[in-house]
């Protein structure tokens, strides 16, 4: 399948899962509705003013080399992202601090971005010394470039070498079954955020090890603590840190 057949089928992927999850929770009339809604927030975040002030997080690829900027997104992943999460990178400055409020040893734990786009938290990780880093994203483009991204990344603080980006749907992700760190910013819809929390707590009661979850504009919080088997152990507006109840 070329690139561009790829691309397609994950838009047609990504709307369809939108579709379905709309009409589980809402009336035919409605999710019309939204989708007019998601369409035209689309059409306003493509505008010259608005593309201008995505190019504000450029700092970071400036100083490593890489791309991992929301300014240079293609307009099909931003539409895309309009029916799932947009593309947005974390910001250095609060990615420490988030895993300051994680109270493990990163040498013991495996970091695993679900929606990594094109990366740049996976190479943040690596100033860590992480057991190993993956990440996974399942639009093609944002994939290919996270790995040019990882080929091309250099930094004197660099602390763990062994980065790995997969490109699949998180749904059918068989998590990894060491101690994991995984990191959330916000990247599925209520419905599909279900059934990947849903895949980890049966990950974690079949293999049991510590496992904490970096949430990251933590709207959908109530998804992953109705299940009773993660807790909260730090909290801010910006994000919450959760372990499993047996780490």
């Amino acid at each position: 399948m070329s690139p561009l057949q790829q691309d397609t089928a994950s838009f047609t992927h990504v709307f369809a899962a939108w579709w379905r999850d709309q009409r589980s929770r809402h009336s035919l009339p409605a999710t019309f509705r939204a989708l007019v809604q998601n369409l035209w927030e689309f059409a306003r975040s493509s505008t010259p003013e608005q593309r201008r002030r995505r190019f504000g997080d450029v700092d970071f690829d400036f100083d490593h080399h890489v791309n991992t900027t929301s300014a240079t997104v293609s307009w099909r992943d931003r539409l895309m992202g309009t029916f799932s999460s947009p593309y947005q990178p974390t910001d250095p400055g609060l990615f420490d601090e988030m895993l300051r409020a994680v109270a493990a040893d990163f040498h013991s734990l495996t970091f695993l971005d679900l929606g990594s786009g094109k990366g740049r938290t996976l190479l943040l990780a690596a100033n860590y010394p992480f057991r190993r880093i993956a990440g996974v994203e399942l639009l093609p483009a944002l994939h290919r470039i996270a790995e040019e991204n990882i080929r091309n990344y250099h930094s004197p603080t660099r602390r763990c070498s062994a980065i790995e980006a997969i490109c699949s749907d998180a749904r059918a992700f068989d998590f990894p079954t060491e101690p994991l760190l995984v990191y959330l910013f916000n990247p599925f819809p209520e419905s599909i955020l279900a059934e990947v929390i849903i895949r980890l707590e049966k990950s974690v009661a079949k293999h049991p090890r510590p496992v904490f979850i970096v949430y990251h504009n933590p709207l959908l919080l109530n998804v992953i603590t109705r299940g009773r088997v993660f807790r909260t152990v730090a909290a801010t507006h910006q994000y919450v840190v959760l372990a499993n109840r047996t780490s």
